[in-house]
């Protein structure tokens, strides 16, 4: 029979901050460094291998956040998850809506890069109306 761990709150809102502090710090030098010139006679292939490492961060952050829910107790597991799965939702449905805008109606190109903080000003949004984890 498993045993239940037990839950530290403290600590998992510590880890969360501690690690999104380092992948979103090292997000920001990379995208500050390739705004300053840094990165302005890269190779295509350079270019490549940069767009995945200043892509990393952004994984490392999503990973950050769904090990904090991992490590929360129940009632914030919950409520977090539900956050999550409808800004989820709501990403999908504008990014959808508006790639069809773009095809066919000719609406103005949006990068996909800005999928993920659509995503987070989504989570903002909902996240005021669900407070409950039923």
């Amino acid at each position: 029979m498993n045993a239940i761990p037990a839950v530290n709150p403290e600590s998992a809102n510590r880890k969360y901050i501690i690690r999104t502090v380092l992948f979103m710090g090292g997000y920001i030098a990379a995208n500050l460094a390739a705004l300053s010139g840094a990165f302005d006679d890269i190779t295509p292939r350079g270019a490549l291998a940069f767009a995945l490492v200043v892509s990393a961060p952004i994984l490392g952050h999503i990973w950050a956040f769904l090990a904090w829910i991992r490590e929360s107790d129940e009632f914030v597991r919950g409520i977090a998850t539900k956050r999550f799965v409808m800004a989820g939702g709501i990403t999908l449905a504008v990014s959808s809506v508006w790639g069809l805008l773009e095809i066919y109606a000719k609406t103005p190109h949006v990068s996909a890069a800005l999928v993920v903080p659509l995503f987070w000003l989504a989570f903002g949004l909902v996240s005021p109306f669900i407070r409950s984890s039923h």
